[in-house]
Order: C-alpha cells, then sequence, then structure tokens
C-alpha cells in the first residue's frame, strides 16, 4: 500500500446484493479524463457484477467519447460484454470500458460499463466519489459518543480518549476514531501508505505502533477531508480493532476476524 492510492480488503462492505441484480440510479453520474467530461447521465443503472458493490451502465448516446471495440469478448453475470478502447480527443485509455450485449437484461442492452480507473474522476450530482459507486444498500453513520476508548498492543498504550467518534458501516466492525491528543505518539511512526473508500474519501495518512516485539505497520489512519456525511471524524484517528487491544469504558473488546 505504498504511496499509490489503494484500497484495503476490509473497505468491501459484506456480501448483501445477488450478482446480476440492476437497478437503475437516481442521481445524475458523470465522469472526466483529462479534465474533460467523458459521460453525463442521468439514465444510469447499478449493476452488481459480483455481491460486493455495483458499477454504473451507462447509456451510450450519453457518452461523448469514442468507443473502439477491441474484439474480446466476455461472459458476467448479468450478460456478456465486449470490451472497448476509449478515444477522447489524443487519448486512448485501451480495456476502458464494456458494452452489455443482446443477452444482458433490457435495460442494460447497448449501455457502457468503464473500468473505473480508466476515468479520473467520477461524481455523484456535484460530489466526487472514490474507489467504486456507492452501493444504496451500505449506509454510513458517525457518532460522537462519551465512551472512552483504549488502546493497547504488546502492552503499550497507543491511545487513552475520554470520548470518541464512532462509525457504524454496513458488514464492517465499529470504528472508534479519537482525538490525536489522546494518541501516545511517541509509539507513533507515520507512515507512506494512502487508502480509498467510497463512504469516507481518501485517507490522509496512516501509522505504524513500534512497541516491544517490533514494528506494526499501518494500524491507524485518519481523514483530514472526509466525504460531506463522514464530517464528524475529520482529523481523528481510529486503529484497526483487528490488530489491537481496545477497551471501552475500560472493557476489553474481543478482536474482529481479519477480513
Amino acid at each position: 500500500m505504498a504511496e499509490a492510492v489503494s484500497v484495503a480488503a476490509s473497505h468491501f462492505p459484506a456480501p448483501i446484493t445477488p450478482a446480476g441484480h440492476v437497478e437503475p440510479v437516481p442521481r445524475r453520474i458523470r465522469a472526466f479524463l483529462d479534465g474533460r467530461p467523458v459521460l453525463d447521465t442521468r439514465r444510469a443503472h447499478y449493476v452488481w457484477e459480483h455481491p460486493h458493490y455495483p458499477q454504473y451502465s451507462v447509456p451510450a448516446a450519453d457518452i461523448s467519447a469514442t468507443l473502439e471495440d477491441e474484439g474480446h469478448q466476455e461472459k458476467r453475470a448479468p450478460g456478456t460484454v465486449r470490451r472497448h478502447a476509449l478515444r477522447a480527443g489524443d487519448r486512448v485509455v485501451p480495456g476502458a470500458a464494456w458494452v452489455w450485449g443482446e443477452d444482458a437484461p433490457a435495460e442494460l442492452r447497448g449501455t457502457v460499463r468503464f473500468e473505473w480507473g480508466a476515468l479520473e474522476a467520477w461524481f455523484e450530482e456535484d460530489e466526487q466519489v472514490f474507489v467504486h459507486p456507492r452501493s444504496p444498500y451500505t449506509r454510513v453513520d458517525a457518532l460522537r459518543s462519551g465512551t472512552a476508548v483504549k488502546v493497547m498492543l504488546d502492552g503499550m498504550v497507543l491511545a487513552d480518549a475520554p470520548s470518541c467518534v464512532m462509525v457504524f458501516e454496513t458488514g464492517l466492525p465499529t470504528r472508534y476514531y479519537v482525538d490525536r491528543v489522546h494518541l501516545n505518539l511517541p509509539g507513533l511512526a507515520p507512515s507512506d501508505t494512502v487508502t480509498a473508500c467510497p463512504y469516507k474519501g481518501t485517507t490522509s495518512g496512516y501509522w505504524s505502533a513500534h512497541t516491544s516485539r517490533g514494528t506494526h505497520r499501518d494500524i491507524a489512519w485518519a481523514y483530514d477531508f472526509p466525504t460531506r456525511q463522514l464530517l464528524p471524524i475529520t482529523g481523528l484517528v481510529a486503529f484497526y480493532n483487528e490488530r489491537v487491544d481496545l477497551y471501552l469504558d475500560g472493557e476489553l473488546q474481543p478482536r474482529p476476524p481479519r477480513g
């Protein structure tokens, strides 16, 4: 996870939607390449090619760039797709898009599903979306709490806070974000890791812990500029419950299984 933006496996919500499911997107979807619009639509559909999260499928008429058939065909959960390159001005992006065939559900036939990383920025209405589309069946809440949080590892106290912000995200363990003033900063070292989450945004920092038993890489993180819905966690730090000893109001919590 060094330097380039990556996605932690634990950011994927639990499977809750069957592969092949299709439904309308009730939002305007736009995407850009080299600062220019490639698509702009209010007629997109969510399509779940696997159960974890959806992708957008967009009517070809709402795409302002050219698609060039690359002659490769694959079978996906909802139907057959053909791979296309994207040509926008002088820029050509191979393997950027997939066009659904006649065996797909009626609402998908002839529509286009782009590889997320082939375009540089995606927006739902006027808010940027990261990593992949947000599932309409995933909920994320950030609630302030007077619950005291203590984090220990190998007998070392890494954080001891009188309150926190709890983040509840579908399919994930509850995360407990604490103010940095309550961290044992001498025991933590910043790393160059960056991850992104479609519901919270892009991290501004990760920390590794140095204990008597060695270095535990990237066990804590922060979002200095989270999405609007997660503003209560701005600048706060959370630890992976799976990798530390976490106490809530003095009671040790069981470690969740690692994903």
